[in-house]
């Protein structure tokens, strides 16, 4: 059986992102699943049933912390002698590659599932833009997880367009289109009582977004945008589900002040299980400045909640303007104000929205189906090198 490893820079990813893609490569392959130590990552063993490995590696730039990951990742692996290494996340995929390319690893596949430089500029911008082109280099192969994000990589000249493939439609791993279903709700009797947890009433209309508290999801425009709105109706919330970040981009104190302050605002902190608050709302909000392909939107919408989100990459190839949701401009709160209200006063644009979500969202991004066209990659690739 060929060894697959698998990197991530902190454990989550493993844990909430590709769980259950670890789980169904194990009956391939036999996997290795790498990132920083912590409960995380063994909750990740236990879950999935793979072997886990604990290289500590950091988000932020740190150089001396970054040369000790990229030796222990290559002991690693001339160890292991994997025939695929496969990275996500920007840190793990330049150190993974590299440690790959080192010890002679031949199929070197990263996952591009965002790119943090598209916001940034000066210095920063140039080092990030380094970095991208670094890990491409010693990839083999890359896999936008969106056709946008691989029109984006051409553009900048990042990579050789040859190295380059978008798997099925999109996405790194699709979703779970039977959990992530309103019909199969854990005790949807519920839906009242976890409202009234809330401070919610049954005649409140929810907005929702699910995500990091920062400003490059889109927050400080949410904020606004949601102020307009209950300027004009007192009986709308917005219901905030993720942690605030306030080492990386955090947001300003004058939005966190409103977040806070505002009754009609909730606050929840990161939750494993999000469906039983897409259950209890009405629309799905994510004004975010750029994505990879977001895993929330899916979520949102096999659920059957109408989206409004920004026009960038992954957003605007999973919403369909007008059919399951909005899309509109990046960093635009008067825009997204305007489409809050509409989808709040159309009742019968809101419920055609949500008859076509779920279906749209089966259609193309099961989790099955993204499984299954992932593993008919590795085994080309693992055939044509043993052709070769």
């Amino acid at each position: 059986m060929h060894k697959l490893v698998r990197i991530t820079t902190v454990p989550i990813s493993l844990l909430v992102l590709l769980r259950s893609q670890l789980k169904f490569m194990s009956a391939h392959y036999d996997v290795v699943a790498v990132s920083s130590g912590g409960d995380a990552l063994e909750e990740v063993g236990q879950q999935t049933g793979v072997r886990t490995v604990a290289i500590d590696m950091t988000r932020q730039i740190t150089p001396f912390k970054d040369l000790v990951a990229l030796w222990k990742l290559y002991f690693l692996l001339k160890k292991e002698k994997p025939e695929i290494v496969h990275t996500h996340t920007p840190k793990a995929g330049l150190l993974g590659m590299m440690a790959a390319w080192l010890a002679g690893v031949p199929l070197r596949l990263h996952t591009v599932a965002g790119m943090p430089l598209l916001e940034k500029e000066g210095f920063t911008r140039v080092l990030l833009e380094f970095v991208e082109k670094a890990t491409y280099k010693f990839a083999s192969q890359v896999y936008p997880n969106s056709l946008a994000m691989k029109q984006i990589i051409i553009q900048n000249s990042f990579c050789p367009p040859c190295k380059l493939k978008v798997i099925g439609n999109g996405s790194s791993n699709g979703i779970d289109t039977e959990f992530f279903n309103p019909r199969n709700l854990p005790q949807p009797q519920n839906r009242n009582e976890l409202r009234k947890s809330l401070n919610i009433s049954d005649n409140d209309f929810v907005y929702c977004f699910i995500g990091r508290i920062v400003a490059d999801k889109g927050i400080h425009e949410l904020i606004k945008a949601f102020d307009g709105v209950l300027a004009s109706r007192s009986d709308v919330k917005l219901l905030l589900l993720g942690p605030f970040e306030r080492d990386l981009d955090p947001i300003n104190e004058i939005t966190e002040d409103s977040i806070i302050n505002n009754d009609s605002i909730i606050w929840v902190d990161f939750k494993a299980d999000v469906r039983p608050y897409l259950g209890m709302s009405d629309a799905f909000v994510f004004p975010s400045y750029r994505e990879g392909f977001p895993n929330v939107v899916m979520q949102a919408g096999a659920m059957g909640l109408p989206c409004i989100v920004t026009d960038i990459n992954g957003c605007n190839e999973i919403i369909q303007e007008g059919q399951n949701g909005l899309i509109i401009p990046v960093k635009n709160a008067d825009a997204l104000r305007l489409a809050m209200e509409k989808l709040l006063a159309d009742r019968e644009l809101r419920q055609q929205m949500t008859n076509c979500s779920r279906s749209m969202i089966v259609e193309k991004y099961d989790q099955a189906f993204i499984q299954n066209e992932i593993l008919k990659e590795y085994k080309y690739l693992c055939s044509t090198r043993v052709s070769n």
